[in-house]
């Protein structure tokens, strides 16, 4: 006997195509929308920076190796805000630029804070480090910066425009540079309010020699009276 084979019912036919659809779709999820706000600026990427860099000396330094010599740049760099504050560097590097960078990088974590006093330093001073010797004057405003070489960029740099100074060691830029920022560092802050004080007190003490002074002349000029009529009484 032949089996009669079964034809499948079209409801039949209908479901197994539609499970197999769903079998071989990826399951949808359901996607949120976030609304993109106004970026938030991160802290310190955005400042700008107010310091001026510039270049005080570049040489080219070579070291013997085993295999022979190698050839490296070295830079010192001095940053400044011209507020008051000062910093520099020295580095090396296989290239300029990479010298540069990382003398400036050197020059931040030696920043030095500088007393002004009407646009110029409170005291006089002078330094020594090693075969390098400044000294360093208080000018009047108009009198400008009188200074040379690695010291005049320095000053500048500091925001100084009324000053005075000597180089009185070596002429070598890398000593000149560490000595003059040394001797902004040892100034000493002078308080407006004391000096104040003490030019009041140097006024009084000038009126008190003063009056001292025109007491004592008219006592010399009495005692020459009396003595003159004394004189003439006799003859």
């Amino acid at each position: 006997m032949t089996e009669e084979k079964k034809k499948p019912n079209k409801e039949e036919t209908s479901n197994n195509t539609g499970k197999e659809a769903a079998g071989n779709k990826k399951p949808e999820f359901h996607k949120r929308s976030f609304a993109k706000g106004p970026r938030r600026d991160r802290g310190g990427a955005d400042k700008k920076d107010d310091f001026d860099q510039r270049i005080l000396d570049i040489a080219r330094v070579t070291r013997v190796m085993a295999g022979g010599k190698r050839m490296r740049f070295r830079v010192c760099v001095a940053i400044g805000d011209k507020k008051g504050k000062i910093g520099v560097g020295v580095a090396k590097g296989a290239d300029v630029t990479i010298a540069v960078n990382k003398a400036v990088n050197k020059a931040r974590k030696s920043i030095v804070d500088v007393p002004l006093m009407n646009d110029t330093i409170p005291h006089e001073i002078f330094n020594k480090l090693s075969a390098a010797k400044i000294i360093f004057k208080p000018a009047k405003s108009g009198r400008g910066v009188i200074a040379g070489g690695v010291v005049r960029v320095i000053l500048e740099l500091a925001g100084i425009k009324n000053i005075t100074s000597k180089i009185l060691g070596t002429n070598n830029k890398l000593s000149n540079a560490k000595c003059a920022l040394e001797a902004l560092k040892n100034l000493k802050r002078v308080d407006v309010k004391k000096e104040i004080k003490s030019e009041k007190a140097d006024q009084k003490n000038n009126q008190k020699n003063l009056e001292k002074r025109k007491k004592d002349s008219d006592k010399k000029q009495t005692e020459e009276k009396s003595a003159q009529d004394g004189s003439k009484g006799k003859k």
